[in-house]
């Protein structure tokens, strides 16, 4: 009984062994891509063709909270739960997105916009299938929230944003010597226009809505303001601040989305039945 224990022990660890050390090898590599992006010589995030759909550099800083969060995915993969979801729900597609990402990553940094454009649309197509397993999942603990949600949701949220600013550098006008026509300035004003549409899916995706889904966005928006000078382009700025603004009342209706259900939660438990007795109610 002893040896079967033991051999059962070993065979439970050792089930999906291979796609656990892809999923942290993976993560490893694109943290330092996103590393060597930052620190090359090349200095990509100031020197690469400028939009009139380009964000601040330092809305690109949101890739190491990203991955930081992922590789505590992998580490929650060794859980009962995270092999439920991460190694059975998920499964290949994990490592997939990291290669992936890159791709694109290495794309871009090589200023090669086309296939960078490319890589980025099928990183969301991944990921995008990811964050639909994850909100399909009818258990939603402490740790979903922290390793599965939140990671894929932000990843999800910004990379949308790129599949625009990836198809503006691939196709767009370089905004340093060319002024905003009347072509570029429809593309960017619809731009906007779909990406606060992704905002309010989220907004609406559940009862409390998708929080750091829509956080993503908002950073996208205001990042944009901030690079999109007046001088630039009073149009593209004023355009830009006006989404961001409404934004807000997405990430609000978040928060409040929350609040609610977090209520409901208590009152279901009894919470609130049990607090108004200690206060002195009947």
């Amino acid at each position: 009984m002893r040896l079967f224990g033991s051999s059962h022990s070993q065979n439970t660890w050792s089930n999906h062994l291979l796609l656990k050390v892809a999923n942290i090898v993976g993560a490893i590599f694109v943290m330092g891509g996103n590393v060597y992006a930052v620190i090359s010589p090349l200095d990509v995030y100031y020197t690469g063709k400028e939009t009139y759909f380009t964000p601040a550099s330092w809305s690109f800083f949101i890739w190491p909270l990203i991955h930081m969060l992922l590789l505590g995915t992998c580490v929650y993969q060794f859980s009962g739960r995270g092999k439920e979801v991460i190694l059975e729900r998920i499964g290949w597609r994990l490592p997939l997105l990291d290669f992936l990402n890159a791709m694109y990553i290495y794309s871009w940094t090589m200023q090669e916009y086309r296939y960078a454009l490319v890589f980025i649309i099928f990183a969301v197509s991944v990921v995008t299938q990811i964050y639909q397993e994850v909100k399909a999942t009818a258990l939603r603990n402490f740790c979903d929230e922290i390793f599965l949600h939140l990671p894929f949701s932000l990843y999800h949220g910004w990379t949308v944003g790129l599949i625009f600013l990836s198809a503006f550098e691939a196709f767009g006008v370089d905004a340093l010597t060319e002024p905003a026509d009347a072509w570029t300035k429809a593309f960017v004003f619809a731009s906007f226009v779909l990406l606060e549409m992704v905002d309010f899916a989220y907004a609406y995706s559940a009862v409390e809505g998708d929080l750091p889904g829509c956080l993503a966005i908002s950073w996208y928006f205001f990042a944009v303001v901030v690079r999109q000078t007046p001088e630039r382009s009073a149009f593209v700025h004023w355009s830009a601040l006006g989404f961001a603004i409404f934004s807000l009342c997405w990430v609000m209706r978040c928060v409040i989305g929350l609040e609610l259900k977090f209520r409901g939660r208590n009152n279901r438990l009894g919470i609130g039945e049990e607090t108004s007795r200690l206060l002195g109610g009947h």
